[in-house]
């Protein structure tokens, strides 16, 4: 199969570095062209799933705009700086809204959030062997509490649906599945 091309992008909205949107004029494999495709072109970020020395996995139990009323269990995560790699953001982001880092990082892969509009793409990370090492420095917006959950616990709250963010809910159980493979060798 072959991919579709980009002829050309043109912005219709930009909203700082978050945000823009923007119509693309895309050729189909068999020649044809569509003039006014859209397109969100948003920062990359990642989630970290992590995990203490102790087997303990470290969350955020919080609010978050687009979820609504509904608290929600929440990975650490954050945006991926200008020219920053993922492995770096994911790091920075641990440590600043959590104040610990990790030892062994393993990565769960890379993702588009929208395969057919883009939306930015996701970096996920399980870290293990994590230790505190200094205060949360977090600016987020939301209001937020870390928790901490064993991995019988986690899984039950992915289960439930307490993920509400499908990345979120997708890094849960994709470092799950890398801990089932890693006990099972």
């Amino acid at each position: 199969m072959s991919p579709w091309k980009t002829l050309s992008r043109t912005p219709v909205l930009v909203r700082g570095r978050y945000l823009t949107v923007e119509d693309h004029r895309i050729q189909l494999p068999d020649g044809r062209v569509i003039d006014d495709w859209p397109w969100l072109a948003m920062p990359d970020y990642v989630n970290v799933i992590a995990e203490t020395a102790a087997g303990r996995f470290i969350l955020f139990r919080q609010t978050k705009y687009a979820v609504g009323a509904s608290e929600t269990l929440a990975p650490i995560g954050g945006y991926c700086e200008p020219e920053e790699l993922p492995e770096a953001t994911a790091r920075r982001e641990l440590l600043e809204e959590s104040g610990y880092e990790a030892a062994e990082w393993i990565s769960l892969g890379s993702y588009v959030a929208d395969g057919n509009r883009g939306g930015g793409r996701a970096h996920l990370f399980l870290a293990r062997g994590a230790r505190q090492t200094s205060s949360p420095r977090s600016d987020d917006l939301e209001a937020q509490r870390l928790v901490t959950m064993t991995r019988a616990e986690l899984r039950h709250a992915l289960s439930r649906g307490e993920f509400r963010v499908l990345p979120w809910a997708a890094c849960v159980a994709l470092a799950l599945l890398a801990l089932e493979a890693n006990t099972t060798r």
